[in-house]
């Protein structure tokens, strides 16, 4: 395994530094961190990061959005963590959302009924299309 980069600081000045578990152990000179294989994790698209963030700060739970977009509700808490989202209050607002394929949206937007209440937001989601709606609760 040809390794190019420390997975730590992601410096190239690295030195072979000993045998572990008949691997090959490694020491970045920069850092002075000791690795023994590139950290090769599972990298999600900054497309899903995005998105996800958005529909937090929208007001969806992280499980809707873990429902919506395919990542555990976990790695989007983490995100947040990361990105030190704050929420914005929405007390008098409930989010509401609907998945729409192109032709669906467009007879939903035809219906003025449908449109009326305190706001929404239309967004890409891959091939489809989701509609976040806000209407005061009723008192």
């Amino acid at each position: 395994m040809e390794i190019l980069a420390c997975p730590k600081c992601q410096g190239n000045q690295i030195i072979k530094s000993g045998v572990i578990n008949s691997k090959q152990r490694y020491l970045c000179k920069k850092c002075n961190y000791f690795f023994t294989v590139n950290k090769i994790g599972k990298k999600i698209d900054d497309y899903y990061v995005t998105k996800a963030l958005q529909l937090y700060l929208e007001g969806l739970s992280y499980r809707e959005i873990e429902r919506i977009i395919g990542v555990s509700h976990v790695t989007i808490s983490n995100w947040v963590k990361s990105f030190n989202i704050k929420k914005p209050s929405h007390a008098n607002y409930h989010p509401t959302y609907k998945i729409f394929n192109h032709l669906e949206l467009i007879e939903y937007i035809k219906n003025k009924d449908l449109l009326s209440g305190a706001g929404m937001i239309i967004t890409e989601l891959g091939d489809k299309f989701m509609l976040i709606k806000w209407e005061r609760f009723k008192d």
